[in-house]
């Protein structure tokens, strides 16, 4: 059964604890501490799976949980690591954080790995924390605690071109008759009742995938009938093909009907019909004996408006070559547009939010004031960003921003220019600017 949506909890593994244990051999008197350190807890990772085009496996099953890292043990042998938790999905599925829609990964654009969660770092056992003054420490560390979201799982079709239409335009049967798929074939409304992906092979090495989308009605986009469940996967298509009932078997008029039909994409979203756009008016093997040209009104009402317009029969053939042609020639001249969903939902640092800091002012040994800005949020927050590479200084300028601390620093007197240090970073403020040194701080007075 294809299933495009899923809503399901993932939690990632909990670190093993430290141990706590001192050596005891015989004729080794006060051996010293050696309680080993617990094993890190298995991550959460979304791994592309190109065998399947459903997200059905995750229907009835609710939560998914990463294994816990094992705890440490005596004699300084380390706990176990935990095994990763692997949730295969189809290609073009993305996944949010439930609650706010913010999107953590888009499995698309060669995106086909992505660390969902992070398992929890193991503890240290007792023999990290022998010093001259305690050389026999009786605690150690637990392990870090596990990460938990509830998250939506939305599959968006990849393919090159989609197939769209009224019920009973011949979409279906088009599909069949110029692709390997195999949709099933009957004159009912929503007779298709999940996408269908099919190849179109030239033989001489070129070729695309098509998809034929569910057949829609008026008011799709508000929510009306069925078709409104697959509008997402157009938005993945470079091309469109609009199938039209020309013989108007349903006593509907095929001008209106496209009409209709560009309404409901625009309303989705407007970009779609930024896409080329193809009109293939279908059926014309029944159009002998009609007193009216469908075809000619079709041509007459959209060619002036850019569209092309093509008379085929999915049912003989006639026509398709060329319309295959020309959807390949655009395919082939435009350059490709990907649509891919920027990650705006980072776990880790939501977890980090709720994590205390400070921000001290100080001088340095030069007399220099400084603002030291330290504490478990900004320790995590930097471990999160690559600050050696423009796109994650600027993520985290906008972490700054956005958490606060740049207001606080505001509020504590900071001044253009002057610096802000973190555990071994310096930066030198400014406030409205993107290009700050982000160069590590060799001389931080720790």
């Amino acid at each position: 059964m294809f299933t495009d949506f899923a809503r399901i909890h993932i939690r990632a593994g909990k670190g093993g604890d430290g141990h706590v244990s001192f050596r005891r051999e015989k004729f080794v008197p006060a051996g010293g501490p050696d309680g080993g350190d617990g094993g890190r807890g298995g991550d959460v990772i979304a791994v592309v799976d190109k065998g399947m085009n459903t997200l059905f496996f995750y229907k009835h099953r609710y939560a998914f949980k990463a294994g816990d890292g094992g705890n440490g043990e005596k004699r300084r042998r380390h706990g176990s690591d935990a095994q990763d938790l692997i949730l295969k999905v189809p290609e073009g599925t993305i996944i949010r954080e439930a609650s706010t829609q913010k999107v953590i990964a888009d499995m698309s654009g060669g995106n086909e790995r992505q660390v969902l969660l992070k398992g929890g770092r193991g503890g240290r056992g007792n023999m990290n924390f022998a010093t001259s003054v305690n050389q026999a420490p009786r605690y150690a560390e637990p392990g870090k605690p596990a990460l938990e979201l509830d998250v939506t799982l939305e599959l968006k079709l990849v393919a090159d071109v989609g197939l769209v239409g009224f019920p009973n335009a011949g979409k279906s049967t088009f599909l069949s008759r110029v692709s390997n798929a195999q949709p099933k074939i009957a004159d009912y409304p929503f007779t298709t009742i999940q996408p269908n992906l099919g190849v179109v092979d030239f033989g001489d090495g070129r070729g695309f995938v098509i998809a034929d989308m569910p057949g829609l009605i008026e008011g799709a986009s508000e929510g009306v009938g069925l078709g409104h469940q697959f509008l997402r996967h157009i938005e993945r298509t470079r091309v469109i093909i609009h199938l039209v009932d020309a013989a108007s078997f349903d006593g509907r008029d095929p001008v209106e009907d496209i009409r209709a039909i560009h309404k409901e994409l625009e309303t989705y979203n407007p970009a779609i019909m930024e896409k080329p756009i193809i009109i293939a008016a279908n059926k014309i093997d029944a159009l002998s004996g009609l007193k009216d040209d469908p075809v000619g009104r079709i041509k007459a009402a959209f060619e002036n408006e850019g569209y092309k317009v093509y008379a085929i029969s999915a049912v003989t053939g006639e026509g398709v070559d060329a319309l295959l042609r020309d959807t390949m020639n655009i395919l082939e001249t435009t350059a490709p547009e990907s649509v891919y969903y920027e990650q705006e939902y980072f776990p880790e640092l939501e977890a980090a939010e709720e994590l205390p800091y400070t921000i001290v002012e100080e001088y340095d040994r030069s007399g220099e004031k400084i603002f030291r800005v330290e504490g478990p949020r900004i320790e995590k927050m930097l471990s999160f960003y690559n600050l050696a590479s423009e796109k994650g200084f600027v993520k985290f300028q906008k972490f700054m921003e956005n958490s606060g601390i740049n207001k606080e620093l505001e509020e504590a007197g900071i001044k253009e220019g002057d610096t802000v240090r973190m555990y071994g970073h310096a930066f030198d403020y400014y406030p409205e600017e993107t290009d700050i040194d982000t160069g590590d701080d060799e001389n931080a007075d720790e």
